[in-house]
């Protein structure tokens, strides 16, 4: 399904956020690279992804009421086997239930445990006075404490993508700094350009956050996503 045909069905449902699976979707119609991420409904479909992936494997609520799934105590980390799995979906929908006794579970999201990196976050909004924008900087939980971000004007191009990764405080953390192996800045910069079109192309879209990307040497991997429509 094309991003414009998507878009139009969420908003018949009248829902403005997307689901992780739908966000997912739309950065890979872009060409972003994302963790490959399933949806199972049932104990043994859980089991059966998991092990066609591989352990250690995320878990994560998948429902369009819950978006703030950590808090819900809808993710389960590092699962090593079916025992885990099975465990983890049991408690996932139960604590899910209890946050929010009204919300629509459509199952799990299943997903395998991708190594970690550098966590960093690439974001788009559509600013009142300047229009769609891109934003860039060190992600997780970073993001909030330290309040290190770059802007651009989307859509923008590959230097001023690399432009923007060099301009935040955090910057040598990114760098083979101190002994580190430093990560992909070319990747992330390839990630900023391409969300930055994503924004300039879909005015529908209002919020867009790919946060955390795993950055490493050789490689970054957008873990998790979030969409809101206008």
């Amino acid at each position: 399904m094309v991003v414009s045909e998507m878009i139009q069905q969420l908003k018949t449902e009248k829902r403005r956020e997307l689901t992780e699976l739908e966000a997912k979707s739309i950065l890979e119609e872009y060409d972003i690279p994302v963790v490959r991420t399933e949806l199972a409904t049932s104990q043994d479909e859980t089991v059966t992804l998991a092990q066609s992936m591989g352990y250690p494997i995320v878990l994560k609520i998948a429902s369009p009421h819950i978006l703030h799934k950590v808090d819900a105590g809808g993710v389960k980390t590092f699962l090593e086997n079916a025992e885990d799995i099975t465990n983890a979906f049991e408690e996932i929908i139960e604590n899910a239930k209890q946050y929010d006794p009204h919300a629509k579970i459509l199952g799990v999201t299943v997903q395998h445990q991708v190594p970690r990196g550098v966590e960093v976050i690439v974001g788009g909004l559509k600013d009142p006075v300047f229009g769609p924008c891109v934003m860039f900087g060190m992600g997780g939980t970073w993001v909030e404490v330290m309040n290190d971000v770059s802007f651009r004007l989307a859509p923008t191009d590959p230097d001023s993508a690399q432009k923007m990764v060099t301009e935040i405080k955090a910057y040598p953390l990114l760098t083979r700094y101190r002994g580190s192996e430093g990560v992909d800045i070319e990747g992330i910069a390839d990630i900023i350009v391409k969300v930055s079109k994503l924004m300039a192309e879909n005015d529908q879209i209002c919020e867009i956050d790919v946060n955390p990307i795993f950055a490493r040497v050789d490689s970054v991997i957008a873990v998790d996503a979030r969409i809101v429509l206008d």
